[in-house]
């Protein structure tokens, strides 16, 4: 139900000067407004001069940090991002935490809930133990369970998007997670960007039954069920609509990767981030044929074989995709102690065609190599160049 916005500013402004904030983020814009800057992070830190509020701007280019004291000077730098024309805050005490989404309209929408961070945290000092965008204690973690090193890839996976989202990023945000499994990056990837500010629908996407009623009554039980849902099917054929804007795949195995990839062009998706697993399938076309001279030494031994059916995959994908209009990049997510899986595919749709050296290059990697990469198959209808809806 929307609410007067003045009296929700004055609601958030009461909880950003609470000495038990934990932490708040001001991002997005209203309607016909633009705030001068893009994104702002208030937290409480320990300073040897004593404790300061934090606050970190970005102006899209580069962050700006300053720290200041309780009382008039907190006040007046408060009210002066509240001035702002920020189109979402979220503000975390350690015994509540509102959201709040100007409409376009101009009214509050604003809901409210018990914390997300352990009661009785204290505010961070400089030497402090490595942060995550989501913290290990977070209590959904009581709720789906995983493993030290599956939170660690999760927060990893987290970070990588981050650094693929735009600072400014507001309005609706559509996403899918394709090959979800027990949902862990699911729900993680909701709780951070609904942390963000953002107004974020999550679908969920794996091939059992089972998983599908398992990971709605989870929803259910973190009160998400209107923005968290489910479906049960193949990456390929799944029904979602309506087409998402961010599409994401950890660990989707062999050809699997190759279909949410597939997908994620024909929705024209915004933004896609996959993590591949093992690679068969170039693996079993490269022990069937001989090697193309003078590379013969790369593929006689298996095990060199099977790291570079690796690579070989990985770079024909990132090709392909710039080929169907996206920038795409393969990088290290997380290091290689906690998953030996540790590459990322991350692309971005640009609308641009690929040049006439892009496309040769492309193509003479696979002749020479004489294989038939899956996500090629799966994309043959689909013309290349920019993709459409």
């Amino acid at each position: 139900m929307p609410e007067p916005l003045d009296a929700a500013l004055t609601e958030v402004r009461a909880l950003l000067l609470d000495p038990a904030l934990t932490r708040a983020v001001a991002a997005g814009r209203r309607r016909g407004q633009r705030p001068s800057v893009v994104r702002a992070e208030l937290r409480p830190v320990v300073l040897k001069a004593g404790p300061r509020l934090q606050i970190s701007t970005s102006d899209g280019a580069r962050p700006y940090t300053r720290n200041v004291s309780p009382g008039a000077e907190a006040e007046s730098a408060v009210d002066g991002l509240l001035a702002e024309p920020f189109g979402n805050w979220h503000v975390e005490t350690a015994t509540a935490t509102l959201q709040l989404r100007v409409t376009k309209s101009g009214e509050a929408q604003v809901h409210r809930s018990a914390a997300n961070r352990r009661a009785g945290a204290e505010p961070a000092g400089h030497d402090r133990a490595k942060e995550y965008l989501l913290d290990p204690g977070d209590e959904i973690f009581a709720e789906i369970g995983g493993s030290a090193a599956k939170r660690r890839q999760v927060d990893a996976f987290l970070r990588a998007l981050a650094a693929t989202l735009p600072d400014d990023l507001s309005g609706p945000l559509r996403v899918v997670d394709l090959g979800c499994g027990n949902a862990y990056l699911t729900f993680a990837a909701y709780r951070y960007l609904s942390q963000r500010g953002l107004d974020v629908e999550l679908v969920g996407v794996d091939v059992r039954e089972d998983q599908r009623r398992r990971n709605t009554e989870l929803a259910e039980r973190l009160g998400w069920a209107g923005r968290v849902s489910f479906v049960a099917g193949t990456i390929a054929d799944a029904v979602v609509e309506p087409a998402p804007d961010l599409v994401l795949a950890l660990h989707a195995c062999d050809t699997a990767t190759d279909e949410a990839l597939a997908r994620a062009v024909r929705w024209n998706a915004r933004w896609v981030l996959a993590a591949p697993c093992c690679h068969h399938d170039i693996a079993a076309q490269l022990r069937s044929r001989p090697a193309p001279a003078p590379y013969e030494l790369l593929t006689r031994q298996g095990i060199l074989r099977e790291r570079f059916a690796d690579v070989l995959t990985d770079a024909l994908r990132a090709g392909l995709l710039r080929l169907h209009g996206y920038r795409a990049e393969v990088v290290e997510f997380v290091d290689s102690q906690h998953t030996p899986r540790n590459l990322l595919i991350r692309a971005r749709r640009t609308g641009t065609d690929p040049t006439g050296q892009q496309r040769a290059e492309y193509r003479e990697l696979v002749d020479q190599w004489q294989v038939t990469p899956r996500l090629e198959a799966l994309l043959a209808d689909v013309p290349e160049g920019a993709p459409t809806a």
